[in-house]
């Protein structure tokens, strides 16, 4: 999967959490530098709650599922996932533990950023890294709300 893709696959993702940063192609390059595309099979585990790691990760290709372990019955599943989709963007943000698991419901392409990663990018472009960060802020407060709304206890 090309850089292009996965750029079209964020902004035309018509989800109330979607990563609306308003980047140009020429912005996307330059964050691209800092980026790591990788496959998945269908049912591997991309994220394991309560692990803590400092990784997020953009979907190009395919659906995941996020789910928690030790809720009241029926809450496990959160979300789907489709192509375009943020996930794991609360470890920008520091060195918790992860809340939620993340599994492929297909095959995937991904594209990492680690926090050493986004450090980089934070000293060599800090105002394209702090349009990430907020636009990463977002997602993560859209679907805070939405986790508060459906009264989802958070683990």
């Amino acid at each position: 999967m090309e850089l292009p893709e996965l750029v079209e696959a964020i902004e035309t993702l018509n989800a109330p959490d979607a990563f609306k940063a308003g980047f140009s192609m020429t912005q996307w390059q330059t964050i691209a530098n800092y980026l790591i595309p990788f496959e998945m099979k269908a049912g591997e585990v991309l994220i394991q709650q309560g692990e803590t790691d400092r990784v997020c990760y953009f979907l190009g290709r395919g659906s995941l599922q996020v789910y928690v372990s030790g809720g009241p019955p029926g809450s496990s599943q959160i979300a789907i996932m489709r192509a375009g989709a943020i996930v794991g963007e609360p470890s920008l943000f520091g060195d918790n533990p992860r809340m939620a698991s993340v599994s492929t419901l297909t095959p995937c392409t991904l594209w990492a950023l680690s926090g050493q990663r986004f450090e980089q990018m934070a000293q060599r472009v800090p105002p394209i890294a702090l349009d990430f960060l907020r636009a990463a802020g977002s997602v993560m407060a859209t679907r805070m709300r939405a986790t508060l709304t459906r009264h989802t206890p958070f683990t």
